[in-house]
């Protein structure tokens, strides 16, 4: 069991905890094991309100354009933009587009 042993609880006005402080070194180690598999609300939206492809709406989200990423992949702009447009693509260019845009490939898996 993980039990916090350096923590201060703030009570609010009714008595009872509202917010938990925890050391900062805490509070890191969380987010380093979260980094991988968390979804920014942001590119869930972006998926959801503009129907966008899981690569396109990361892409938008990490400010890059199709060029950057074609590139960083190593292969042209026009075949980056069908590649993004598919809604499945295969498992090795998903790995390639995560890789290029420093994300899990699992990210893309939405």
């Amino acid at each position: 069991m993980n039990a916090f042993t350096n923590v201060q609880i703030i009570n609010g006005p009714n008595g009872e905890p509202v917010y938990v402080v925890i050391p900062y070194s805490t509070y890191m180690q969380t987010q380093s094991r979260h980094k991988d598999t968390d979804v920014p609300h942001q590119v869930v939206g972006m998926i959801a309100e503009n129907a966008w492809t899981p690569a396109r709406a990361w892409r938008e989200y990490l400010g890059l354009t199709q060029l950057e990423v074609a590139s960083r992949i190593g292969i042209s702009q026009p075949a980056y933009a069908q590649q993004e447009a598919g809604l499945r693509p295969r498992r090795c260019t998903r790995e390639r587009i995560a890789m290029a845009m420093g994300i899990a490939p699992r990210m893309l898996d939405l």
